[in-house]
């Protein structure tokens, strides 16, 4: 039987990152902030508005940062 190793690709895509996301004010601003997210490449992307939380897939904890930006541009 052979093991094969997650390529770093593969690692990535199974980790996920919560961002507590304050100042939506509607149903939309979570649609908006999802849809920024999706946008960055090999992500995946669920924003609860009412919890104000989002669940970001395809990014590792190192790319934080760019994610957070993607939310900030999204207003």
């Amino acid at each position: 039987m052979t093991t094969t190793t997650p390529s770093r690709t593969d690692q990535r895509a199974e980790q996920r990152l919560e961002l507590d996301i304050g100042g939506m004010t509607c149903s939309a601003c979570a649609n908006a902030v999802e849809r920024k997210l999706g946008k960055l490449d090999g992500v995946t992307a669920s924003v609860n508005f009412a919890t104000e939380r989002a669940t970001v897939a395809g990014l590792g904890i190192a790319d934080a940062a760019t994610a957070i930006a993607q939310v900030e541009r999204a207003g």
